[in-house]
């Protein structure tokens, strides 16, 4: 079987083509039906009027022919029933091959996936994601630490009381002469403190180090 291109039909096309097929026998078999009770209701009038005649013997002649006309018309109720039954599993395997050609794109889908997305590869990039995440925070730390030690000045614990007696002050804490009372912190001589504080060469020598490697 070859369509008008000369290409041999697919499966999903012949399945079309068998429904079609089917549904014009079943057209053909209602109307063969039709006819034949047409003719039943003839037979019927024909022998009513025979008997009122009092025409015994044709009577029985159409009566035989009524009972022939009766099993062929439920010959085309059988008839017609297997070809609908013959029919819905035309439909029912047209549905099972579109879910298998579904099943099969969804297969094909997810062997290219599973090509392109590769679990060890992935799990190896999550790692040294990981790793190199950890890294990075650690180097982070690390920088802050040394410039904290290295720019730490003496005047910035003062520089700090006093942007918090400001912030105290504009929310209504009047607790100034509490923090009055308080131990002041000795700071020395100008540059003293942080003198104190400054890292010596070594050190900052090793934290350099440490952030090279």
């Amino acid at each position: 079987m070859f369509n008008i291109f000369g290409k041999k039909p697919t499966v999903e096309e012949q399945q079309r083509e068998t429904d079609r097929s089917l549904r014009k026998v079943e057209r053909g078999i209602e109307r063969d039906r039709r006819g034949l009770e047409r003719e039943e209701k003839k037979l019927e009038l024909e022998i009513k009027k025979l008997a009122k005649e009092g025409n015994h013997e044709g009577c029985k002649i159409l009566a035989k022919q009524l009972i022939q006309l009766r099993k062929q018309k439920t010959r085309t109720y059988t008839a017609g029933s297997r070809v609908h039954s013959v029919g819905v599993s035309n439909k029912a395997m047209g549905a099972n091959i579109k879910l298998a050609n579904a099943m099969g794109t969804t297969t094909k889908t997810m062997a290219n996936m599973n090509q392109i997305m590769k679990p060890e590869q992935v799990a190896a990039d999550m790692h040294a994601f990981g790793q190199a995440s950890m890294k990075m925070d650690m180097t982070d730390e690390m920088i802050n630490d040394t410039l904290d030690d290295m720019l730490t000045e003496s005047g910035d614990e003062e520089e700090g009381d006093k942007v918090v007696q400001q912030v105290l002050d504009e929310i209504g804490i009047e607790i100034s002469g509490k923090m009055a009372r308080a131990p002041a912190i000795s700071h020395g001589k100008l540059g003293e403190g942080s003198k104190s504080r400054l890292p010596t060469d070594e050190e900052i020598e090793a934290q350099l180090a440490k952030l090279r490697s």
